[in-house]
């Protein structure tokens, strides 16, 4: 969500009114009488709808035949940047290369290498002294048929693949999206958490290097991993974070933080962000990965193919800082699929399956009413996953950043009071979940809002789910229902 939520203090007194008392727990409401009002989740564990692992990828090139492009320290770091509402967290700074900013420049220090399957290959080594992540944005112009783009970190690892078909469907959506030919053409590696990524490219025998027109005019630098945003943020403000419920602690929320990805994304000026997304089941249970998150986080299609979801991303054990070993990374992007400032909604679908061991979250359009106990699962300055439990305190309008009271008819948004945890920058676009029975079903995604563990009585607004399936998402999530 918003980093500077506390900005949102200036907003009319109303919303800042305490959340009324109750209970801290995610007490179930009664079941509502309308049939056919919600998707169940889904748990594909066991079928053969579960994902396959990937062929392991490996680099061809030599560290020694590897040129590098080394960029010194960031002059001015940022830690933890406050900004306006409506933004998500930002993590990272663009920074220009001059050494690969055309064609030309970059095809020069291109070394060609045959390779022991009868491929060619060069490599290109960028470091960014003190960053904690370093996504390169190759600006693709033509690759030859048959050509991949290989990127890693240090010693190889996390090696992937994207091929020159792939660059050019990816291209073409980002054009079809609106963006210019420049964003376009753009492709945005992912991060190995640390300073250095390397640029592989390996043609066939027959193609000619000449063919390689591409180039690598900036990269975003992390100035921040994003395991550590909690603690600096912790550090700066206080005692915020520290109300904060660690999921694991939470087993009754497992199935919803098995849902639950932290987003890692970057806008056309070349900065990165985080926010976080949920994984959605649809009424078909296709295995589909669609995923529900925050239109201030992801609102064209330029920033969705940059996308990089974080799964299982959460404690080993219960109240460790320890990441659970089982946390997997997927990368590839996702098509934009529909977003709308009215209830803060992008819709999505990654272009690679989720990893298997996740769970589709189930969701329930048939609106909530005040006083419904609501639970969010979410990663607070993208630290590893936590649990809030609340419940509505009204319905709002929000618009330009400005949010006012409404009605059940009107009200696009669900306002929330905590009694337990609380939400943070980083937190953007998480779900919020309403209980029936012994499962947990989606009610809406987070804009932002006042609270924050140094303000108890602060709120949080959710984009009605409700309103969104209705408006657009049930084209996706449910086509064959009745209007």
């Amino acid at each position: 969500m918003n980093p500077s939520r506390r900005g949102w203090a200036t907003l009319p007194l109303v919303l800042a009114l305490a959340a009324c008392g109750g209970g801290g727990n995610d007490t179930p409401s009664p079941a509502p009488p309308v049939a056919g009002d919600r998707i169940e989740p889904y748990d594909p564990s066991g079928t053969a709808k579960v994902a396959t692992s990937q062929q392991a990828v490996s680099p061809v090139v030599s560290a020694q035949a590897t040129r590098t492009i080394a960029l010194g320290a960031l002059t001015a770091v940022k830690g933890v940047v406050s900004a306006t509402p409506g933004t998500p967290l930002q993590i990272g700074e663009a920074r220009s290369v001059a050494d690969t900013a055309t064609v030309a420049a970059t095809a020069a220090l291109l070394r060609w290498q045959p390779t022991a399957r009868g491929t060619r290959a060069a490599a290109l080594r960028f470091t960014a002294d003190g960053a904690h992540g370093v996504r390169l944005g190759v600006l693709v112009q033509s690759l030859p048929e048959g050509a991949v783009l290989r990127f890693y970190g240090e010693q190889g690892a996390g090696a992937m693949d994207v091929r020159a078909s792939e660059l050019q469907d990816i291209a073409a959506r980002n054009a079809r999206g609106g963006a210019d030919d420049t964003t376009a053409r753009t492709y945005w590696s992912p991060d190995f958490s640390g300073p250095q990524t390397t640029l592989e490219v390996e043609i066939p025998a027959a193609a000619s290097p000449a063919a390689v027109r591409l180039s690598v005019p900036r990269l975003s630098h992390f100035t921040l991993a994003p395991a550590q945003a909690e603690q600096a943020f912790a550090q700066k403000v206080g005692e915020s974070g520290s109300c904060n419920v660690d999921a694991t602690c939470r087993p009754e929320f497992n199935d919803q933080s098995r849902s639950v990805a932290r987003m890692i994304f970057v806008r056309d000026d070349g900065k990165s962000y985080l926010c976080t997304g949920t994984l959605l089941n649809d009424a078909a249970s296709s295995g589909t990965p669609y995923i529900l998150s925050a239109n201030h986080c992801i609102s064209t299609q330029a920033v969705a193919s940059t996308l990089t979801t974080d799964w299982f991303y959460r404690s080993g054990s219960c109240g460790t800082a320890t990441v659970n070993p089982a946390a997997a990374r997927v990368t590839g992007g996702a098509a934009l699929l529909y977003a709308s400032a009215t209830t803060d909604t992008a819709f999505m679908q990654l272009n690679s399956q989720a990893p298997a061991g996740i769970v589709y979250a189930g969701s329930y359009f048939g609106g909530v009413g005040v006083g419904t106990a609501l639970a969010g699962v979410h990663h607070p300055q993208g630290d590893l996953q936590k649990v809030s439990l609340g419940s509505v305190q009204r319905y709002s309008t929000c618009v330009d950043n400005s949010c006012r009271s409404s009605n059940a008819d009107d009200g696009t948004f669900l306002t929330l009071g905590w009694q337990e945890g609380t939400t943070e920058g980083g937190s953007s676009g998480s779900a919020a979940f309403v209980t029936f029975g012994e499962r947990r079903y989606v009610v809406g995604q987070l804009l932002g809002g006042t609270a924050s563990c140094a303000a108890r009585d602060g709120v949080d607004y959710y984009g009605r789910f409700d309103t969104s399936y209705r408006t657009a998402l049930r084209r996706w999530l449910n086509p064959t229902a009745a209007n």
